[in-house]
């Protein structure tokens, strides 16, 4: 094939050569290519809330065994997060719970964050949850719950309704 013949088959109407794609088939590529770009965001949007809700109940879990663990290595009594904020979870304590240099613990390596809010502070009341709060406590039955993304409302972990 010589170079005039390639000309001729490669050129529009008029003969002239066509050199580019037209307007209607960039505007086909830019709407195909948007098509799929929104098919993909929705799908990361929902394992991106999948995703804090497994880490928030991991969290839980590791929370409540370390509760546990400090209760049984403090005579039965729970840590005082309300008043002392991970203080008793993430430092050395003696038998009373008083931090101390060297003792028990610590029981959790760091402060946790509540993956659904990004907040740590604890509260011994969901009425007294602000938007800074991140975990409901029961000092009393050791009980630690996730506030929700609306920081009042606790995360319910059996239905895991994020509101």
């Amino acid at each position: 094939m010589n170079l005039n013949a390639w000309h001729r088959e490669a050129s529009g109407p008029l003969g002239r050569i066509r050199r580019g794609f037209t307007l209607v088939e960039l505007m086909l590529v830019v709407l195909i290519l948007g098509i799929i770009s929104a098919a993909v965001i929705a799908a990361f949007s929902t394992s991106t809330s999948q995703s804090r809700q497994s880490s928030v109940a991991s969290q839980l879990q590791t929370i409540r065994q370390q509760i546990q663990l400090y209760s049984a290595d403090h005579s039965d009594v729970y840590p005082d997060l309300v008043d002392n904020q991970w203080a008793q979870m993430t430092q050395t304590t003696d038998v009373f719970g008083n931090p101390q240099p060297t003792g028990l613990g610590p029981y959790l390596p760091y402060i946790p964050n509540n993956p659904l809010n990004n907040n740590n502070m604890v509260v011994a009341d969901i009425s007294d949850a602000n938007q800074n709060t991140g975990w409901v406590y029961d000092q009393e039955t050791g009980t630690i719950s996730a506030t929700n993304q609306t920081p009042t409302i606790l995360y319910d972990e059996t239905t895991q309704i994020l509101q």
